[in-house]
């Protein structure tokens, strides 16, 4: 698929990008369980990446990594490629990309910030520009700050009581912040403000899922009232603040602000 596929010409819309992001999603499932190593999807990935981890932030951060490095895998490099993205995806090729995560940096980058402009990713005046970094982006430490605090909760339910409601509700949760990420990955530029749009929109729309799913657990005897009522209000407010979110990316879109 070319960018000049749409009527829209070479600059996609949010709603342009959201339809690719949907086939993308599609594709990703394939490969998600591969990497996995559960074909048949009965483990849920939460439990899984907890045992994998040193703790509950590690878990998160590395459900944030793998969701990029899956949805990475289906985005050319460069925009002639576009035009090959229904042939077949060799996987040889994926496990020897470099640079697949947005976020990550070796060690010695540190002293890097002595010169240019990779001063900014230090300042919050740059947050919402290519130059900034998403650490200093307060929703998103929101976010991440509430999924770390629901794997705590998750992890004293009995094995016996985790129902459909508390593994989608915790997948949803993880997912609010890896689709933040997978948004702000997308920059800020005109040209590609559309596909962060489309990605901080899924977050929203798992934000409302993870709320639906609380509300369903309200009376279970695994999660008690002062839980519930700390886990609605926190997550409530995300909610409320990544539609605020939404709607300034909406009006850097349509009024090209820098």
């Amino acid at each position: 698929m070319s960018f000049d596929d749409f009527d829209g010409g070479p600059v996609w819309n949010e709603f342009q990008w959201e339809a690719h992001l949907n086939e993308i999603e599609k594709r990703s499932e394939q490969l998600r369980r591969f990497i996995t190593s559960d074909p048949k999807g009965k483990t849920p990935r939460w439990i899984t990446l907890l045992q994998e981890s040193i703790d509950e932030f590690d878990a998160v951060e590395a459900f944030i990594e793998e969701e990029l490095l899956l949805d990475e895998a289906y985005f050319p490099e460069d925009e002639d490629d576009w035009e090959d993205e229904d042939d077949e995806w060799d996987e040889d090729d994926f496990f020897f990309q470099d640079d697949i995560f947005p976020f990550s940096g070796d060690d010695d980058d540190d002293d890097d910030f002595d010169y240019g402009e990779d001063w900014k990713e230090l300042s919050e005046d740059f947050t919402l520009s290519d130059y900034g970094s998403i650490e200093n982006l307060q929703l998103y430490q929101d976010a991440r700050n509430f999924a770390v605090d629901v794997l705590k909760w998750g992890e004293t339910i009995p094995a016996n009581l985790q129902t459909k409601q508390v593994h989608e509700f915790v997948s949803n949760v993880l997912k609010i912040t890896s689709k933040l990420a997978g948004g702000y990955s997308f920059g800020f530029e005109q040209d590609v403000l559309g596909g962060n749009i489309a990605y901080t929109k899924k977050s929203l729309q798992s934000a409302n899922e993870a709320l639906e799913y609380l509300q369903t657990m309200k009376r279970e005897p695994f999660i008690v009232k002062a839980v519930y009522a700390k886990f609605h209000s926190r997550l409530y407010e995300i909610r409320n603040d990544i539609g605020v979110y939404v709607q300034e990316l909406r009006d850097r879109f349509k009024y090209g602000l820098e």
